[in-house]
């Protein structure tokens, strides 16, 4: 799939598609199991390889029924194993559950065993609850914020060639230099990707409250470095697309389910889809839903497309990850279908 390069937009003008990645949490859905959920991880892979997305990540989340990438690290492997050219990383690993050395071992690793396609991204939340994170081993005080850049310089440090006298080696991991990414759903995360001059993604899949602030901070301050001259922003997007609006809106309603429940704390697999959701919410868990999934895109193709362009000229963003919290394996790979077919076709408009 060729996509076409974004170009500045006028007046009368719009966007062309940005590159297309995907984000994939290894869904468990209701009716289904986690062994289900890692070959259709897998299968999706294979299929946004063969139809031109750039990435595909994972994402580490812990003690959650309807999540099976726990082990983010072992599942990278499994799906860059199964592909031969996407990129495929983390989306990202929590870095305060692990020692830096250790991730940097196994994305070294990675690195070794599929030069070139792997990529590290770093997030400093739990990705879970606070009793499970206590049983990660994560020490949850004060210092915390403190330490995260702290841990991903030493993390960086690790992959970069090595120093004389260095005591302390990720072998493998040393000189691969794996490409690092700093995730966030706030300012914070703007702020250390711009002060280290590193690229960025922000989760506002599910958290797009400080979206445009935290892409303003991070743009405005960002430091060049030798390998990011520029700022490199990724905009994380839902994306539930089908050959018919109705379709698409009936599709939609397992995300809106799955939304609710983080609204009640209530977990669970992925909800299969319901005809309406009209008198399964309140209209202030309704309204709260709606600003959760405020960079969402879901309609047929035309509707799809003119949602996914307005979150692209709002943001300017340098390149999209795609969520699809679709029930239906088939349905989600149409989905990723659609998308990818409407990316080959979408040009930039004459003004």
């Amino acid at each position: 799939m060729a996509l076409p390069r974004r170009r500045a937009t006028g007046r009368g003008m719009m966007p062309a598609m940005v590159p297309l990645s995907i984000l994939d949490l290894a869904p468990i859905v209701e009716g289904s199991d986690a062994a289900s959920a890692l070959r259709n991880s897998l299968d999706l892979a294979q299929h946004a390889e063969r139809w031109g997305y750039r990435r595909f990540w994972l994402a580490e989340h812990h003690n959650m029924d309807g999540v099976a990438s726990s082990a983010t690290a072992v599942l990278v492997a499994h799906v860059a194993g199964g592909t031969r050219t996407i990129r495929v990383g983390s989306g990202g690993v929590m870095l305060p559950n692990h020692a830096p050395l250790v991730i940097a071992e196994q994305f070294g690793t990675l690195a070794t065993l599929f030069p070139g396609r792997i990529d590290l991204g770093l997030g400093r939340a739990p990705g879970t609850d606070r009793h499970t994170a206590h049983a990660l081993r994560r020490h949850l005080d004060a210092n915390d914020a403190d330490d995260f850049p702290r841990d991903v310089l030493e993390l960086i440090a690790y992959l970069e060639p090595p120093q004389p006298g260095q005591p302390v080696r990720a072998i493998p991991g040393i000189g691969t230099q794996v490409p690092v990414w700093i995730l966030g759903s706030s300012l914070y995360g703007a702020q250390l990707a711009a002060y280290l001059g590193l690229p960025y993604a922000f989760a506002s899949h599910f958290a797009p409250d400080a979206l445009d602030a935290a892409l303003n901070v991070y743009r405005s301050t960002y430091r060049p470095s030798a390998r990011w001259p520029q700022p490199h922003a990724m905009v994380g997007v839902n994306v539930v697309a089908a050959d018919s609006d109705a379709e698409a809106a009936r599709l939609l309603t397992s995300l809106q389910q799955r939304f609710l429940g983080m609204q009640r704390g209530v977990r669970g697999p992925l909800p299969r889809p319901v005809a309406s959701m009209d008198g399964l919410w309140s209209e202030a868990e309704r309204s709260g839903v709606q600003r959760m999934l405020a960079a969402t895109a879901s309609g047929g193709p035309e509707k799809t497309m003119r949602e996914l362009r307005a979150i692209v000229e709002r943001t300017r963003a340098d390149e999209l990850i795609v969520a699809g919290g679709i029930h239906d394996h088939a349905a989600r790979l149409r989905s990723y279908e659609i998308l990818a077919h409407l990316a080959q076709q979408v040009q930039p408009a004459s003004g």
